[in-house]
């Protein structure tokens, strides 16, 4: 039989284009190195002997370092993770009020490997005053509110879970007159917060359970009570469980033993509706009831 050359020579070639073409591709990393002496450094923005967890605007500089680390993933421990090559990031926290936070991060080496390292950091993010709270509580500048005597239910009480005075509902006139006096005057500064002083004339209305929180004791009725001087509000989200159907969702708690209209031992207060010449607050008292009062911009 003969042996056609170039033919086995042919089908040599062929399969050998076959064969090489077969054959998968090889990728290398390079040496696998995992990131090590990995630090995390946090700042937390204007810090001082008075605001250990920052002055209110909730910036934190985040630095970590690592050596043979190509990436970094930051976890800031309030829901958000990003992945920073640098290893440096400005971040802005935006829940109001101090809360902890424990940041994550995770230093990314060849290969995929990875260093781990952790810190909780403790920060402060003021509340914003709403635009139109400051501007009818205020009017821009300061604005005196006083009881709203002739409207139905200018005081009132229901349970805590409501949002209308169920119990009881006074009638125009109806309180003591040192409850109708008051003069409450919300004053704003330059940074947009609000103070409150108040002229009670020397006396203020106290309920019964509450006399002990302001330092005296007895009944309902009107007791005396210096109040004149300014204190400074805190503002923030309402906590009571209410919706935009029934509240502006916005609270003020007045420091020490302070209160607006008529004491009831509580220093929180919602506001339930504001206009421009209206307002009415909802507070807790120390008897466990929830409190309204209705007042009105002085003519």
């Amino acid at each position: 039989m003969k042996i056609n050359i170039k033919t086995i020579v042919l089908m040599l070639a062929v399969a050998a284009t076959i064969s090489s073409s077969c054959k998968k591709p090889t990728y290398t990393f390079g040496e696998i190195k995992t990131p090590s002496s990995l630090s995390l450094t946090t700042t937390v923005v204007g810090t001082s002997a008075s605001n250990p967890n920052g002055a209110g605007t909730g910036a934190v500089t985040i630095t970590a370092t690592a050596k043979d680390a190509i990436n970094y993933r930051i976890d800031f421990g309030d829901g958000n993770t990003q992945m920073v090559p640098s290893g440096t990031i400005n971040y802005k926290y935006t829940t109001p009020g101090t809360s902890t936070y424990t940041v994550i991060i995770t230093a990314v080496g060849t290969g995929g490997v990875t260093s781990t390292v952790n810190k909780q950091i403790t920060v402060f993010v003021a509340y914003t005053i709403p635009a139109d709270i400051i501007t009818n509580l205020t009017g821009g500048s300061t604005k005196v509110w006083i009881t709203d005597n002739l409207a139905p239910g200018h005081v009132g009480v229901g349970p805590t879970d409501g949002f209308t005075p169920s119990y009881y509902a006074a009638d125009p006139n109806q309180r003591d007159p040192c409850l109708y006096d008051d003069l409450m005057t919300f004053t704003k500064d330059a940074n947009d917060n609000i103070s409150l002083s108040i002229d009670n004339k020397g006396k203020s209305f106290l309920i019964g359970a509450s006399t002990v929180f302001y330092g005296t004791t007895g009944g309902d009725g009107c007791y005396v009570l210096d109040l004149s001087a300014s204190r400074k509000l805190a503002f923030m989200g309402a906590t009571s469980g209410s919706t935009s159907s029934n509240s502006t969702g916005v609270q003020f708690v007045v420091p020490g033993n302070g209160l607006i209209n008529f004491g009831t031992g509580g220093t929180t207060y919602e506001i339930l509706s504001l206009t421009a010449t209206t307002m009415t607050l909802r507070n807790i008292g120390i008897d466990g009831l929830a409190w309204y009062q209705k007042l009105k911009v002085k003519p």
